[in-house]
């Protein structure tokens, strides 16, 4: 796998093989003098060998990477974080536009041809338009995605569909707006609804909603979110709930996509099964005559790691290939790309 070779060249590693995991997700990094600093004149004249990164030991293509582009969210999610948010990281330590499509090309020159902007919330960051347009100039890039809660994403949806966005996945959890607010800490029923309706309208060929299913919270709207399809060309996506760092997770919370299927069709909607694309996180499913579909994301009951295709890379420059593992615990995993553009050879290393 190529991320080890990788990381052995980092100024983290010391010689004869990895550093100690907690030892190195304790060490502050430092902060890079970017303004002043030349790249492309300190980069050597070097021939070195390229390896095919981008195809680990399980034989998987990783063509498919996903980029944090913030920390922020405007949210508040009860399943996703605790009510007071998270700590954030100093805006020095964070990737730059310049940087991640730095990095993105590099990822697509070596066979990346999907690229998905998630956070926080990524309509947060003000260049996100400028972002996107150049991440829309790569020529290698087929699907140019963003994954949002949609409040902010109506007064910014032309100019990015413009730039080159053709994909969205847009968080809507209940169809209550009432119920909205207690999940969501938040107000912003209506504009999530005005950005699914504005996504269809723009043509966006590929608009998904993701769902996160609790039990005794929503799991009792499923059959609506199924009945919705009927006149709607858009994916919803049930999710299994998952456990992360502040969101209180509960097993009785817990509901399981069969169980989900059987609820739909004990409402009277007779879901078909759909073939899936060989690298599809997503179960699909669809009734026969209804415009759009419906998908099952199975992180808890059935992980689809065999299949799995996608790199993730944070916002502070850190690479993950596993979403659901520490950093520090699967230290093989991850490295920190910033620190590779201001390695004397990290760019040639990086390719």
């Amino acid at each position: 796998m190529f991320f080890p070779r990788l990381f052995a060249r980092s100024r983290h590693c010391q010689i004869g093989g990895l550093p100690n995991p907690n030892s190195l997700m304790n060490k502050k990094r430092s902060t890079h003098s970017r303004a002043t600093t030349n790249l492309s004149s300190e980069i050597p004249s070097v021939s070195v060998q390229k390896p095919l990164v981008l195809v680990d030991n399980h034989q998987r293509f990783h063509n498919y990477l996903r980029i944090s582009i913030t920390e922020r969210c405007n949210l508040r999610c009860t399943y996703c974080m605790p009510e007071e948010g998270v700590e954030l990281q100093p805006t020095d330590q964070l990737l730059t536009t310049e940087e991640i499509v730095r990095l993105a090309k590099i990822f697509a020159s070596e066979g990346v041809d999907k690229i998905r902007l998630t956070g926080g919330e990524p309509t947060v960051r003000k260049d996100i338009v400028e972002l996107i347009q150049e991440l829309g100039n790569i020529p290698q890039i087929k699907i140019l995605a963003l994954t949002t809660n949609g409040i902010v994403l109506p007064r910014k949806l032309p100019k990015l569909v413009h730039a080159g966005l053709n994909a969205v996945n847009i968080s809507l959890d209940t169809m209550d707006p009432f119920k909205f607010q207690i999940i969501t800490r938040r107000l912003g029923f209506e504009q999530v609804l005005k950005s699914i309706d504005l996504a269809l309208e723009h043509g966006i060929p590929l608009v998904k909603v993701n769902c996160v299913v609790q039990r005794g919270v929503n799991d009792m709207e499923i059959a609506d979110f199924v009945a919705w399809t009927r006149d709607k060309p858009i994916q919803v996506r049930f999710i299994e709930y998952m456990p992360f760092d502040g969101n209180t997770w509960s097993d009785k919370k817990f509901m399981s996509y069969t169980e989900m299927i059987e609820k739909i069709r004990a409402n009277g909607f007779p879901l078909d099964k759909v073939p899936d694309g060989p690298n599809e996180t997503s179960k699909t499913y669809k009734v026969d005559g209804f415009k759009g579909s419906v998908g099952f994301i199975t992180s808890m009951s059935e992980n689809f790691c065999s299949s799995c295709n996608r790199i993730r890379m944070m916002a502070d420059g850190a690479l993950k290939v596993f979403f659901y593992l520490s950093l520090s615990f699967f230290c093989p995993s991850f490295l920190f790309l910033l620190d590779f553009l201001f390695f004397p050879l990290g760019p040639k290393y990086i390719q």
